[in-house]
């Protein structure tokens, strides 16, 4: 059991080595030019993507907002059993984070869609939704990187197909996204540096 627990953590640590600082960076400045033009930022997943997106909202919504001059306005589409359970049934779940999408959104808002596949057919619909209708989309995937890959403005690819190694690293991805606002508050002034 040492052995497996220590092979475990040699791999867990080469999936976090595969994170791309520069990408990173990139989200960080992303996410501040939301904040700066008070856009709508819509984040969602499936499974274990579903609580880190829940995670996050509620670091970025109270945590990073708290040092902000003005709050992120953040959502996690898969919170709202109400939503999920309705689209589902009515009309199909592939549509879950669509449907909400069709009546929250407006053109300029911020899409960050998690997912170790990059392949769960409700998330590719509603990034393919998201960019035809002028969202900017993020995607978090694992190394089979899929559809979701393919179309979103910003992608960041975990080197790892195991779906516990990916989700932490994706959730560590989150938490320096939120911790940047909150230990440099200078990021979330509405005018000041761009985040570099």
């Amino acid at each position: 059991m040492k052995q497996w627990l220590s092979d475990y953590l040699r791999a867990q640590k080469a999936a976090l080595d595969s994170i791309p600082v520069d990408a990173v960076a990139g989200l960080i400045e992303t996410f501040q030019k939301a904040l700066r033009e008070d856009r709508q930022i819509f984040v969602f997943g499936n499974g274990g993507s579903a609580s880190n997106a829940s995670h996050f909202v509620t670091d970025l919504g109270k945590g990073a907002s708290d040092r902000a001059e003005r709050r992120f306005r953040v959502l996690s589409l898969n919170d709202n059993v109400s939503w999920l359970t309705a689209l589902g049934n009515d009309y199909n779940y592939d549509e879950v984070f669509r449907g909400q999408l069709q009546n929250y959104s407006r053109p300029g808002d911020l899409v960050l869609a998690i997912s170790v596949s990059g392949n769960s057919p409700n998330a590719v619909k509603a990034v393919e939704w998201s960019v035809a209708n002028g969202l900017h989309t993020i995607a978090l995937v694992g190394a089979k990187r899929g559809r979701m890959a393919e179309i979103a403005h910003q992608t960041i690819v975990i080197d790892s197909a195991h779906y516990g190694r990916v989700e932490d690293a994706q959730m560590g991805i989150c938490h320096m996204i939120c911790y940047a606002f909150i230990e440099n508050p200078e990021l979330a002034r509405l005018a000041g540096p761009v985040a570099a």
